[in-house]
């Protein structure tokens, strides 16, 4: 896989590159992305391919399960340079149906040391869709219970995001707006979970 990724490298070179060198020319002076995506590190969601976008035109943070967490520096100063240096106005949070980040929120013996405690982040989204069933005394597929959770979990890290003070001045000021997005592998479309528009 090793040896794949430098041909596919050299083929980039010799067949995009090479013809649009200006493009690329322009792109190594600044970056001015418009669009903070927030999305899985699962490796079949990958942003460029899904959105059709080009290079430099979306700034991009990537873990386990989409998760927003308040704690995580790296996230942080990744939030902290897209809102207040990249002035980025749009940010999205988007899972996908499929995550095992979210189906492992079942596993009760997970022997992982890390996954469990980065998860805690995702816990909540999971008792409400539980909580919400409960209540309606229904019983639904085990598949569609997961896609029910995957979009929780979307809205929960929806409301992380906005623990930020820098977030929640940016939406106040109408400098910002969140987005809430699944991507559906099986027929490669994007659902529209929720918005918070300040225009």
């Amino acid at each position: 896989m090793i040896t794949t990724l430098l041909e596919g490298n050299k083929r980039f070179v010799a067949e995009t590159f090479e013809k649009e060198k200006e493009f690329f020319a322009e792109l190594a002076k600044d970056q001015k992305p418009t669009v903070l995506w927030i999305g899985c590190s699962d490796s079949r969601v990958p942003v460029n391919t899904i959105t059709q976008t080009k290079a430099g035109e979306v700034f991009t943070h990537r873990n386990v399960g989409n998760i927003v967490a308040t704690n995580d520096w790296n996230l942080s100063a990744v939030l902290e340079f897209s809102i207040n240096h990249l002035r980025i106005p749009d940010v999205i949070i988007c899972g996908h149906y499929g995550c095992g980040g979210i189906a492992a929120l079942d596993e009760e013996n997970i022997e992982d040391k890390y996954i469990p405690i980065w998860l805690i982040n995702s816990y909540k989204a999971k008792e409400r869709v539980d909580e919400k069933l409960k209540a309606l005394h229904i019983e639904i597929p085990h598949e569609q219970r997961m896609n029910l959770i995957v979009e929780e979990n979307v809205r929960l890290q929806l409301e992380h995001l906005q623990e930020y003070p820098f977030v929640r001045r940016a939406m106040t000021d109408k400098k910002l707006n969140l987005h809430g997005w699944v991507y559906d592998m099986y027929n490669g479309e994007i659902r529209i979970v929720k918005t918070h528009k300040n225009r």
